[in-house]
C-alpha cells in the first residue's frame, strides 16, 4: 500500500493500521497481547517476541494467520538483533518484556536495584536501536512507562528512576527519529497477568492501596490501557508525550 510523506497532515480519522506491520514484544501475555487482538482486528499483521516459546506460539494460534513470533530476550543485544534481522519492514512497535526486582534501598542488593534498568530502560532502547533502520516514516514506537516515575511510591527508588528515564528517553527519540512519532505509556496498577503471578497477599494488598490513591479508586485493566497504546499507534499528531492512563494516581 501506498503510505504518506513523511510530513503529510495526518488523514482524517488518523493513520489506519490495515495491512501494517506491529512488532509487540512481550506480545503473547497481558497488555501486549491485549495490544495484538485489537491491532489484528483493525486489520494489522502483528509479529511476537518474547522469551517464551509455547507461549508465542499458543498466542499466535489464538490471533490467526496475521500473526507470527520469534523468540528474543531484550537483555540480549545479539539476540535483539537476530529478531530484527527477520524483519524487513516495522511500522509500529511496543516493548512490554522485561522482568526485575523492585524494593527499598536499604533492601535490594546493587545489582538488584539495577535490574529496572537492565530489563526495561536498556530492553527497550536497544530494541527500538535495532528497529530504527526498519520503521516506516510514517510509523510509530510507544515505549512502556509506569506512573511510579511520576509518584513515586515509597519504597522503590530505582524502579521510579527508571520509569522516569524511560519517559525521557522517549522524548529523546521523538526528536531523533522524527518524522517517525515515539510516546510513552505510563500506566498505573492493571489487575491482569502481570499481578496475577504474584503473592495474594502482595496483590490485594497492593490493590487496597492503589484504590485509596487514585481519583477514580479502582484497578485499570489491560483492555484499557492497550487502547492507550492503539491511540498512539494512529494518532499522527502526537509525539514526545507520556499518557498516563492511571486512574487520576499521578494527581493526588
Amino acid at each position: 500500500m501506498q503510505h504518506p510523506a513523511p510530513h503529510a497532515p495526518t488523514p482524517p480519522g488518523g493513520y489506519p493500521l490495515h495491512d501494517r506491520t506491529v512488532v509487540l514484544i512481550g506480545g503473547a501475555s497481558g497488555i501486549g497481547l491485549r495490544v495484538a487482538r485489537r491491532a489484528t482486528a483493525a486489520g494489522a499483521r502483528v509479529v511476537l517476541g518474547g522469551r517464551t516459546p509455547e507461549r508465542l506460539a499458543g498466542a499466535a494460534e489464538a490471533l490467526g494467520s496475521s500473526a507470527r513470533w520469534r523468540t528474543v530476550d531484550v537483555t540480549d543485544p545479539a539476540s535483539v538483533a537476530a529478531f530484527f534481522d527477520e524483519l524487513d519492514r516495522v511500522d509500529h512497535l511496543l516493548t512490554t518484556a522485561g522482568s526485575y526486582r523492585v524494593g527499598p534501598l536499604r533492601e535490594l542488593s546493587e545489582e538488584d536495584a539495577a535490574s529496572p534498568f537492565t530489563a526495561k530502560f536498556w530492553g527497550q532502547y536497544r530494541v527500538v536501536r535495532q528497529a530504527a533502520p526498519l520503521l516506516a516514516p510514517d510509523g510509530s514506537v510507544v515505549l512502556m512507562s509506569g506512573a511510579a516515575g511520576a509518584r513515586p511510591p515509597g519504597s522503590a527508588p530505582a524502579y521510579a528512576a527508571c520509569n522516569a528515564a524511560v519517559e525521557g528517553l522517549g522524548r529523546g527519540l521523538a526528536v531523533e527519529l522524527a518524522p517517525v512519532r515515539v510516546n510513552v505509556v505510563s500506566p498505573g496498577t492493571v489487575d491482569g497477568n502481570l499481578w496475577a503471578h504474584r503473592p495474594a497477599p502482595d496483590r490485594e494488598a497492593s490493590f487496597a492501596q492503589y484504590r485509596r490513591d487514585t481519583v477514580l479508586q479502582r484497578l485499570g485493566t489491560e483492555d484499557e490501557i492497550a487502547h492507550a497504546v492503539l491511540f498512539l499507534f494512529t494518532n499522527g499528531f502526537t509525539t514526545g508525550s507520556t499518557l498516563y492512563p492511571d486512574g487520576g494516581y499521578t494527581l493526588r
